[in-house]
């Protein structure tokens, strides 16, 4: 990709965290609310592409970008010149209030791109879980129906509704409630855990029986799903489990909602993880993160009647899509349609995955390697059996951060490692981290 202002390379020349790290961590517990966690306590003074540089002058390979948000590269030369053009032109006045372009051009890219054979229309929001809480919105508002189905293993926010929603109490809900009702849970296709041989489509009756009998399909407003669970931890539904479900919540007047937050814009070598299983047509998509390279900004996107069906003002917020975010979400898809960021994705996987089951092959921790594109991760268990083996990765990711690499954990269980880098990294960089990922291995 571009020219990069910091060197692309891991450099670690004190103990992690460094001594002014420590000291601002000290301040940060003196000053900010306990319930903000930190992964990793080292405080990051700037960064280009995949690298970090924190406040000792470490250097990190990073590879969970944000948790997906830096699709495109830290500090992109792209996003900055468009936010700091925006900035000087214009900060905000409210698009429901008085419009501007920028609002309206990230709602026909996206548009352009999202997949199905029907009129899109788009509205702008700040965060993941807004999107998720005003697709929500629009699919009782369309369907006059109120009830919402949702998968086991599934992360979709922390507002209210979207705790509702989570599979996972700790740490998102506990002593959090009460929650919003009307969400039933169901059996999400995870084929390293259901019974040998299930297929996709088995795996859909399973969830589309429960939910009959529960529910009922006739109260049935919307059934949301992640085409590639995020944070319950990379899993690809089985074949064939995305189309049958697409198939009857068209047949009995379902709003089908695709929740491509961390899997969307180019993370998995296409648009949308949607796009990888024929037969699966989402009505709407809830779109974030790595839109707009580290700015505030997200997106609900669909089908024109779906999105048409709230009265004027009934969708909209104070800062729902800012100009400056949009001005940055613009330059990231303009450069997505330029070409070379999908081939990036997928090369990024040719690159990784090989590498990955190697180290299946080697080492009996590993249960599962898995994922699409840049999006990818490890399921780790006791060796022998399909026991979740936390502790191993509480010490690799320890490892790894001490080694100058910046991973995530994931899953229900605490028991796996994704991997989300920068679609600016280079090979390099990418069989560097693996190779400390290897070393905490041979020291498991």
């Amino acid at each position: 990709m571009a020219d990069f202002s910091i060197e692309q390379a891991r450099k670690i020349t004190t103990s992690i965290p460094g001594p002014k790290s420590n000291e601002l961590h000290k301040n940060r517990l003196e000053q900010v609310g306990h319930g903000v966690g930190a992964a990793l306590p080292v405080y990051i003074e700037k960064a280009n592409g995949a690298i970090l540089v924190d406040v000792d002058g470490n250097q990190f390979i990073d590879m969970g970008s944000g948790i997906g948000v830096t699709t495109i590269g830290h500090t992109n030369s792209g996003v900055v010149e468009a936010v700091s053009r925006q900035v000087a032109e214009l900060t905000h006045t409210l698009f429901t209030v008085t419009p501007y372009q920028s609002y309206v051009d990230v709602c026909e890219i996206l548009n352009r791109h999202m997949p199905g054979n029907f009129v899109k229309r788009s509205a702008l929001f700040n965060s993941g879980a807004e999107a998720v809480e005003n697709a929500v919105k629009l699919a009782r508002k369309f369907t006059k129906r109120s009830e919402i189905a949702v998968f086991d293993h599934a992360y979709h926010g922390r507002t209210n509704l979207t705790m509702a929603m989570n599979f996972k109490n700790m740490p998102y809900a506990d002593g959090f409630g009460p929650f919003a009702g009307s969400v039933t849970h169901l059996p999400m296709s995870y084929p390293f855990r259901d019974p040998e041989g299930m297929t996709g489509e088995e795996a859909a009756v399973r969830a589309i029986t429960y939910l009959e009998k529960r529910i009922g399909a006739h109260n049935l407003a919307a059934l949301v799903i992640e085409p590639i669970q995020g944070e319950g931890g990379f899993m690809v539904p089985a074949p064939g489990f995305l189309k049958a479900l697409s198939t009857w919540t068209h047949a009995n007047g379902i709003v089908l909602v695709a929740d491509e937050v961390q899997a969307g814009i180019a993370r998995t070598g296409k648009w949308f993880a949607s796009e990888y299983e024929e037969g699966f047509e989402p009505d709407l998509m809830t779109i974030a993160k790595g839109i707009a390279g580290g700015m505030p900004i997200s997106a609900v996107t669909g089908r024109a009647e779906i999105m048409d069906s709230s009265h004027a003002g009934g969708i909209g917020g104070t800062f729902g899509g800012n100009p400056v975010a949009a001005a940055a979400a613009v330059s990231v898809l303009k450069q997505i349609e330029a070409g070379g960021v999908l081939e990036k994705a997928l090369h990024i996987e040719s690159v990784m995955k090989p590498r990955l089951l190697d180290l299946k092959a080697k080492f009996a921790i590993i249960g599962e390697v898995r994922g699409r594109g840049a999006m990818l991760a490890l399921e780790f268990v006791e060796p022998g059996t399909l026991n979740p083996n936390s502790a191993a990765v509480d010490a690799l990711v320890k490892h790894c951060h001490q080694n100058g690499v910046l991973v995530l954990n994931a899953g229900t269980y605490g028991n796996v490692i994704r991997f989300l880098p920068s679609l600016a990294i280079s090979d390099e960089l990418l069989h560097d981290a693996l190779d400390v990922l290897a070393e905490g291995l041979a020291k498991l």
